[in-house]
């Protein structure tokens, strides 16, 4: 049943709402997919539940073998372990169960709940009984740990036990909101996947305290919230508890977001959202807030927000993205950036956005987080429009830029992802580029890659009131239902994505017609669809959803062949680093040359022949299997640049074999260089 009760209001200066709160029971019926936007007004398409696909063989069933053995248990344990990361010894000391001091960075708190989230996506998808008491024994420390008023920060809540004061969101740099929002989102999926709410009635009165907070803050005080997490989270609270308060205090941070005097680009602060027309500052922020802004429109339908999300996706693909999908082009970046003829305008970025058409190689940024925050911004743009644009963004970054975050045996992780590294570099950046267990002073992206391997299952299908939606391809199961209550139940079996042969066989399915809408990604020609082996007339065009209905039957086959040649890519000339150069694509893979590919010769004095003919050749990569490519190209003699700027051009060159090897799979073979752009020879 429902209880309905009603809650002092609040009347923000951005907006007035009834405020009542719709507390759910256990028992009752609740939508159970990782992004519920089912009852969304303004979304078009919404996921299947959360255990409605089961991967079975294939490229995602791999990852997901070693996320559920490996993955998962490992950033668990590490997360647990006060040894190595504190987060949970944290909740402890916060929660009077021990003694001590906080340890560790200030989102260490959202990394547990990061960690506790891929718990609860892997109990949805096996329904293991150890994984739920796991999370149980975390739960209630964390629960104990709450403040009474809902306050939840650990670093804080432990000097506060020792001091008496109970001041909040003080640092300008702060994380609360950010740990906040990842609770929240934890929650909701923990709901989801286990239909308790012992997680849920924690973020309920977090969310509450955030409401009441924001009410009463100064837009100065308020604004101490970077990383923007609670956007999102907010909004998936929104959609699970129906609680209005929660929406208007969705809008409330919108409508606060660059109305101080001292916001930073940093922060995507400086103006008014609605008044931004390019992407800008710190990339992990920018595509969270893109991220919650469009997770915000699908519940308002506000066009503002959808004509501001346009423009910053353009920009983004237009001329900021690599060709990986990565995101933050430089470690350290200024804003505006030698446009302005006031200095005192330039602003220091991390992590940034750069210009338009800059993105670096060997010092590209592409932090995963980031990376991860444009596969959830361009997800949520699929829900809303249905449009294979996104989905071809959000396959494009999962399969490269996200999965290069993390080892093949899924126990070692970068924070950046370079598209270029040699051992020649006359400098040392930040962070290591070969793969480390724990990133001690940021282990923020190993647990944001793993509860996003977890869930990749949930990002396979959608459905509409038309039917069922492909967008990833991979071989699984589905068992889901229809937006009428039809029952479908599905088989698909492919090689993909190394190569791009799909057979899907209907297992049941309803007695009314519906339509299946298959996606042509747009790197792919003249593909073609069959149905018990009859060859269909319908459009089949890259970069958009093929629609096929019928009044399906039990036993119906059908057949997608998508065509999948290695591809050499050009960029922009405006790309610098890039003129004169290719990169080597197959399918959504990018590939790149790499060291041990090339013994006793170097990577960089290796150039690619424009007609050069790449066969696709089996390799097995620390256990992994997966699609190398096999040429000849041309290689310069090596010589010596030590103290050496320039040089007359060597002109003798000879042929050499080369291997190419899939993008996310470098390093895994030790210590190496590498570069996913190569100089061509036509």
């Amino acid at each position: 049943m429902i209880r309905i009760k009603k809650q002092a209001g609040g009347i923000f200066r951005y907006g007035l709402l009834a405020a009542l709160l719709f507390e759910a029971s256990p028992g009752q019926a609740q939508d159970k997919s990782l992004v519920n936007t089912k009852q969304s007004l303004h979304a078009k398409l919404h996921s299947p539940d959360m255990k409605d696909v089961t991967w079975t063989k294939g490229f995602w069933a791999d990852r997901f073998k070693v996320a559920k053995e490996t993955i998962v248990p490992n950033m668990w344990d590490i997360y647990n372990d006060a040894k190595i990361s504190h987060a949970f010894k944290n909740f402890e000391i916060a929660a009077g169960l021990d003694t001590g001091s906080h340890s560790g960075p200030s989102f260490h708190d959202g990394d547990y709940y990061k960690t506790l989230e891929a718990v609860a996506s892997m109990y949805a998808s096996t329904g293991d009984p150890k994984l739920n008491v796991m999370m149980d024994k975390a739960i209630a420390v964390i629960a104990k740990s709450q403040r009474a008023d809902g306050y939840i920060y650990t670093k804080a809540m432990i000097e506060q036990r020792k001091t008496g004061s109970n001041n909040q969101f003080q640092d300008r740099l702060s994380f609360e909101a950010y740990n906040i929002g990842h609770l929240m989102t934890a929650a909701c999926v923990h709901y989801r996947a286990t239909g308790k709410t012992n997680l849920l009635e924690v973020a309920k009165r977090a969310t509450d305290y955030l409401y009441n907070f924001y009410q009463k803050a100064s837009p100065a005080l308020a604004r101490n919230a970077i990383c923007p997490s609670h956007y999102m989270g907010v909004i998936e609270m929104y959609r699970t508890t129906k609680d209005p308060r929660y929406l208007e205090l969705a809008k409330h941070l919108i409508a606060i977001k660059g109305k101080i005097e001292d916001g930073t680009d940093d922060n995507q602060d400086r103006i008014p959202f609605l008044k931004q027309t390019k992407a800008m500052g710190h990339a992990v922020r920018a595509n969270y807030l893109y991220a919650g802004v469009a997770d915000l429109y699908a519940e308002t339908g506000n066009d503002s927000l959808m004509h501001s999300l346009d423009l910053m996706w353009d920009d983004v693909n237009q001329h900021k993205m690599y060709i990986t999908g990565g995101c933050g082009s430089l470690y350290d970046g200024t804003s505006p950036d030698g446009t302005s003829y006031n200095p005192t305008e330039v602003q220091k970025i991390h992590q940034a956005f750069g210009r338009d058409y800059q993105l670096p190689n060997f010092t590209a940024h592409n932090e995963t987080c980031a990376n991860i925050g444009n596969v959830l911004w361009n997800w949520r743009m699929l829900q809303i429009t249905g449009d294979a644009k996104y989905a071809d963004v959000m396959e494009l970054a999962l399969h490269n830029s996200v999965l290069s975050g993390i080892s093949l045996d899924g126990k070692k992780f970068l924070y950046t992802n370079p598209l270029s590294y040699s051992d020649d570099l006359p400098f040392q950046q930040r962070w290591s580029k070969d793969r480390v267990p724990y990133i001690g002073l940021s282990n923020c992206c190993p647990p944001n890659v793993v509860r996003t391997i977890a869930e990749v299952g949930d990002y396979a299908y959608s459905i509409s009131d038309k039917g069922l939606w492909f967008n990833l391809y991979g071989g699984n199961k589905i068992n889901t239902k229809l937006n009428d209550g039809s029952k479908v139940s599905l088989s698909q079996e492919t090689n993909y994505p190394w190569d791009g042969n799909i057979k899907i066989q209907v297992k049941e399915t309803g007695n009314k017609a519906y339509s299946m809408f298959f996606r042509i990604p747009g790197w792919t020609a003249n593909a073609q669809l069959k149905v018990n082996g009859k060859t269909e007339s319908i459009n089949l065009t890259p970069g958009t959803y093929a629609e096929l209905n019928r009044k399906w039957k039990k036993g119906d086959q059908v057949e997608l062949v998508l065509p999948m040649e290695a591809q050499l890519v050009e960029s922009n000339p405006l790309v610098e680093e890039n003129r004169n150069q290719v990169a080597v694509k197959r399918g959504p893979i990018v590939y790149c040359l790499e060291s041990p590919d090339l013994p006793g010769k170097r990577i960089f004095n290796v150039f690619i022949p424009s007609g050069i003919n790449l066969k696709a050749t089996p390799i097995n990569i620390d256990g992994a299997n997966m699609m190398s490519l096999e040429g000849n190209a041309q290689l310069i003699e090596n010589k010596d640049w030590k103290n050496v700027l320039y040089r007359p051009l060597n002109q003798s060159n000879i042929t050499t074999p080369i291997k190419l090897v899939p993008y996310f799979a470098w390093g895994n073979r030790g210590h190496s260089e590498m570069s996913v752009w190569l100089p061509v020879s036509r």
